[in-house]
């Protein structure tokens, strides 16, 4: 298991770590297989979507903030229950078919780190699977 850096600039975001990800199975010489990409954090996960137009990122941070308001009726005293709500509706992992070297992703889509407590350093772990 590998790990990637990611430092986050605001409290809710969405970073696009595609780039990221496709450099490290160049790096590591990966063929065919599955990645799997994964978020240790409870306020903070992963999804892919588009990434051609930056409204799409947008209109999801904006609706769930609408959905799972930042200040609402929670009993957590950390005042950052939306982010772990949003998290668990998000999901703390994604998997990707790799062939010819290349993730299998549609025209469209991009890998997105999901920061909803931040800004913060978090960590995202990369686990390869040979196909």
């Amino acid at each position: 298991m590998d790990q990637l850096s990611v430092k986050t600039g605001k409290r809710q975001e969405l970073m696009d770590i595609t780039e990221e990800t496709q450099q490290y199975i160049s790096n590591n010489g990966y063929d065919h297989g599955i990645i799997t990409i994964y978020c240790p954090h409870t306020t903070a996960a992963l999804t892919i979507n588009e990434g051609a137009d930056p409204s799409v990122g947008r209109d999801i941070l904006v609706s769930l903030e609408k959905l799972i308001p930042h200040r609402g009726d929670y009993r957590h005293t950390e005042g950052n229950s939306d982010a772990h709500i949003k998290t668990s509706l998000v999901g703390p992992s994604v998997q990707v078919i790799v062939e010819e070297g290349r993730l299998m992703l549609g025209t469209w889509q991009k890998i997105f780190f999901a920061e909803f407590d931040g800004p913060r350093t978090r960590k995202v772990w990369i686990k390869w699977i040979e196909g």
